[in-house]
């Protein structure tokens, strides 16, 4: 062959090279076009709608390339209350999971709970943890009282006996409490009680920087859950406020929908996204067999 053929031949090659490279950035970039949503429900919860399949799905048409199930964990008490799975459906919930995983193969899905922390629940949540290899475990606190979950629709009558600057104190000493227990990968929506526009009346910033403080301790990341979007304080748990702490505390973060249906699946996650990098953040975290993995958030 010609060297002249040769050359040409080998500058088209290496054109051609450049270009696979290039196309292989863009789609990289493209599967980062938004962080994993880990925090899901399933029907087992009794308050959520579509199989895991179905979120699965709609998690890859949305652009999401890894998702996560943390459905509520059964209590040792099957009639503790009636919004979570009982403890002999785990088993069918891991089922659910398998085969979303088997039937959406272009994606991660991760396996994983989201723990209510209650005093005096630690040792049914040990068990809970060893009962199969989950991915990560979301710890949240929803019960102020071992009766009142303030975040009830069906208890908001409750709100009207109770001091709101008493419900905050309370409920962030026990998220604090359950990050001090290592028990958890990630904290679920911060500031909850705002759900339905409760807000304090003092200044809060001593809770919050105690939460950020023990979450960084115990290496709990900090969720932006952007079901708050979807409810009466129509703002991201957590706040503004609480993000800038943890940023400036090096706590670390993930992205959760709290979808209890499939078209809820990566909602408002461009806005979230949008948060943490107002705040300074420019990565997120996942996790796999409990280990911690950093992602780029995306541009």
């Amino acid at each position: 062959m010609p060297d002249a053929t040769l050359t040409s031949v080998t500058l088209r090659i290496a054109t051609m090279a450049n270009y696979i490279d290039s196309l292989a950035m863009h789609l990289e970039t493209q599967a980062m076009a938004l962080p994993p949503d880990l925090h899901m429900h399933t029907p087992l919860c009794r308050h959520a709608r579509g199989e895991p399949v179905d979120y699965a799905r709609h998690a890859a048409s949305v652009g999401l390339r890894e998702i996560g199930f943390s459905d509520h964990s059964p209590m040792r008490d099957p009639d503790f209350d009636d919004w979570r799975m009982r403890a002999d459906q785990l088993d069918e919930y891991v089922e659910k999971v398998e085969r979303a995983r088997r039937e959406v193969p272009a994606i991660k899905i991760r396996l994983a709970l989201e723990v209510d922390y209650l005093p005096g629940q630690e040792d049914w949540i040990r068990e809970l943890a060893q009962r199969h290899p989950w991915d990560y475990l979301i710890g949240s606190v929803h019960y102020v009282s071992d009766t009142w979950a303030i975040d009830n629709p069906h208890m908001l009558s409750e709100w009207k006996q109770r001091d709101a600057d008493e419900v905050w104190t309370c409920y962030f000493e026990r998220l604090m409490q359950a990050a001090g227990t290592g028990f958890f990968e990630i904290l679920a929506h911060a500031d909850l009680p705002k759900k339905f526009g409760h807000r304090p009346t003092r200044d809060c910033s001593r809770l919050y920087q105690g939460l950020i403080a023990s979450a960084k301790r115990h290496a709990c990341a900090i969720e932006l859950n952007t079901a708050g979007l979807r409810k009466e304080c129509r703002e991201i748990y957590p706040s503004r406020e609480i993000l800038t702490l943890a940023q400036s505390g090096q706590v670390a973060i993930t992205f959760g929908s709290d979808a209890h249906a499939p078209e809820e699946v990566g909602m408002n996650f461009n806005d979230a996204v949008a948060l943490a990098r107002s705040v300074g953040y420019d990565s997120c975290c996942t996790f796999e067999k409990r280990a911690r993995h950093i992602l780029p958030l995306p541009a």
